[in-house]
């Protein structure tokens, strides 16, 4: 089948961020109490908002949470990101070879997107073709962004690709009745990632972007 559209989600599927995002958010719950490691936040919070993972965490931590947790969580990653952010391996050349029309839907915000965007020089490519958490009033795992976009970008959602790394992204594309694919070519994919966005739903694995390549021409 032919798409009209691709959705890429961010963390994990245009920038390998999620390593970074994660270890960052466990070094600053277990600072404010909370001990927290880099694999429990894999599991628990990734693929969503953090409007949407803070009553979780506040249940968890017994108490509320510190009012500038998200800013300092912002401020230390976008301050590691000239180190630590680069592009998932293959998302350069697929975007350069690829026809179809693009956006992203993402529970980040504009500002961190924007860090990836223009340290990967792609910000040309999703210009005005960005849709955050902010855009809605349900998260991941509703359908509401993935909606959203295809609104925006005047396509069919039958007629759209999701690109997902998530469990929550995952659930989301298959909500909004269009084709996902879980992608696990990022640096936290852990095992049995694959398994587990199959579970919730995924049309499609792959582990490289030459296999999403591979399986739209096929």
């Amino acid at each position: 089948m032919t798409y009209d559209l691709i959705i890429f989600d961010y963390d994990g599927v245009v920038a390998d961020s999620e390593v970074l995002n994660s270890t960052v958010m466990a070094e600053q719950l277990t600072a404010i109490g909370l001990p927290t490691t880099l694999d429990q936040v894999l599991a628990a919070y990734t693929g969503k908002r953090w409007r949407d993972n803070r009553p979780v965490v506040e249940a968890a931590l017994g108490r509320a949470c510190p009012e500038d947790f998200h800013t300092n969580w912002f401020a230390t990653c976008r301050a590691r990101a000239p180190s630590h952010l680069k592009p998932v391996p293959g998302l350069i050349d697929f975007i350069a070879t690829r026809a179809e029309a693009r956006c992203i839907a993402s529970s980040s915000g504009p500002d961190w997107i924007g860090v990836g965007l223009e340290l990967f020089g792609l910000k040309d490519h999703f210009d005005g073709a960005v849709f955050t958490g902010l855009n809605v009033e349900r998260g991941k795992p509703h359908p509401d962004i993935f909606l959203h976009a295809a609104r925006s970008m005047n396509v069919d959602p039958a007629r759209a690709l999701v690109i997902e790394d998530s469990e929550a992204g995952v659930t989301a594309g298959v909500a909004a009745g269009m084709t996902v694919v879980g992608l696990t070519a990022g640096a936290h994919v852990r095992e049995g990632h694959a398994e587990r966005l199959a579970a919730r739903g995924a049309h499609h694995l792959a582990d490289s972007y030459a296999a999403v390549s591979a399986l739209m021409d096929h």
